[in-house]
């Protein structure tokens, strides 16, 4: 199967794509094959399942549309953190009970723990650093509810947060106008997510899985006892498959993708590398990942090479306009935010998919009705850790080393579909200007 030379690399334009080296482009599927698992999406979440079926001897491919780390597995702002829901803890006591709830956020710190034991089992530096995440309040009622979430948080889940002043910010580095104190969580670091994205796929690679890369999946049809994936160029068989696209899935392959997720924007710039005195004049010297209490959250780091990230959410449509008017914001709120660097310019901007579900939580398991279709996708913003642990789990499951009871139960609902899918993006302008109304 040779390389479709004709076939180059689309650039995404992030810092990290330019801080890493070129990593191999895999071969395009080009004739047909036949695969004991295929995996759509060569991000966190299939390049984990992917690695693990390998190990276990199972014959694997992957189907990427573009290539690794094109989708949201190189486009983050490399949060490895807790997360991959928009259910706050007290929403998943409600909802799931005590005992699921925790054992979720037990599940999420699993994450975490497994990603940086790869980091470290693979010899992969990828930039780590900050220990643990800040929430910055961005009102002072937000911070006269620290106190009360840090009890909540410990009481319930064992989770020691610590609470900060506004003068503890900026004694330790945490500077900005519009920060009135913080709770700081002691999980998680910060990475380079293209460095990791790419390792995994090389551990793919050594242990035997298959890569295509430019191979989109187009269609999805069963006969008596394999599935049958149409690409561009070929045809793979095989008898189960895993949808892990996320935001970037195709939502005909299969028709059962239609309207049960939503992919919204989010948006990164990186400053040129700060000098001590810019430092200093913002007072910001902290290399802890940090998020605001928005809604419409902003996150940001000082990264190790001492530029600036800073993310927003936000933007609909990916045409040429709005995204320069959503670049256009994100620099207004930056400005804002950290007014001493004002005039300190982005070197590097770019944009990804969030996949957000109506359930507000993921899905790792079978699809209903379509046996043999399993789904790891829906992380909420917060994709590195829970789709690392997803994809490994969910080949367990596909393996029949686990079963579906030793998931928590927030992750065992299948996506709900929105009422009237078509829609989607006047719900999302309609939640848009509600949270930002929340956000004042």
């Amino acid at each position: 199967m040779p390389l479709n030379r004709t076939e180059t690399r689309q650039t995404i334009g992030s810092y990290w794509e330019a801080s890493v080296p070129q990593a191999r482009l895999d071969r395009q599927l080009i004739g047909n094959a036949v695969f004991d698992v295929a995996v759509i999406g060569a991000g966190f979440a299939g390049l984990s399942a992917a690695l693990r079926l390998a190990q276990a001897g199972v014959s694997v491919c992957v189907l990427e549309a573009e290539h690794v780390g094109y989708g949201a597995s190189g486009r983050n702002g490399g949060f490895c953190c807790l997360g991959g829901t928009k259910l706050d803890e007290h929403s998943l006591i409600r909802k799931f009970g005590l005992e699921e709830a925790r054992r979720f956020v037990a599940y999420q710190v699993a994450g975490v723990n497994l990603v940086a034991q790869r980091l470290d089992s693979w010899g992969v530096h990828a930039d780590r650093h900050s220990k643990g995440e800040i929430y910055l309040a961005h009102r002072p009622k937000d911070f006269a509810g620290f106190q009360a979430e840090a009890a909540f948080l410990k009481e319930n889940f064992g989770i020691k947060a610590r609470v900060l002043s506004k003068a503890d910010l900026d004694a330790e580095g945490y500077g900005g106008p519009t920060f009135h104190g913080g709770m700081h969580l002691p999980y998680g670091f910060a990475l380079n997510p293209m460095a990791y994205v790419q390792t995994l796929a090389d551990q793919v690679r050594r242990a035997g899985g298959r890569i295509f890369a430019k191979t989109p999946v187009t269609g999805i049809s069963r006969d008596s006892d394999r599935w049958h994936l149409e690409t561009p160029h070929g045809l793979v068989r095989t008898k189960k498959v895993l949808l892990a696209g996320n935001g970037y899935a195709r939502e005909d392959a299969p028709r059962w993708l239609h309207g049960r997720t939503l992919p919204v924007m989010s948006s990164i710039l990186v400053t040129r590398p700060l000098s001590d005195d810019e430092l200093s004049a913002q007072g910001w010297t902290s290399d802890t990942m940090a998020a605001d209490t928005r809604n419409l959250l902003h996150y940001f780091r000082l990264l190790p090479d001492r530029r600036f990230l800073f993310g927003t959410r936000g933007g609909i449509f990916e045409n040429a306009q709005s995204l320069a008017a959503m670049y256009d914001r994100a620099r207004v709120d930056f400005d804002d935010m950290f007014p001493a660097w004002a005039g300190v310019e982005a070197e590097h901007s770019w944009y990804g998919h969030v996949c957000l579900a109506r359930n507000l939580t993921p899905f790792v398991g079978e699809v209903p009705g379509l046996g043999g279709i399993y789904a790891a996708m829906g992380w909420h913003g917060s994709g590195i850790a829970m789709a690392s642990i997803s994809g490994d789990k969910v080949a367990g499951l596909m393996l029949g080393k686990l079963q579906p009871d030793d998931l928590p139960v927030p992750l065992r609902r299948p996506f709900a579909k929105f009422p009237l899918p078509s829609l989607r993006k006047l719900y999302l302008q309609g939640a848009y200007w509600w949270y930002g109304w929340q956000d004042r």
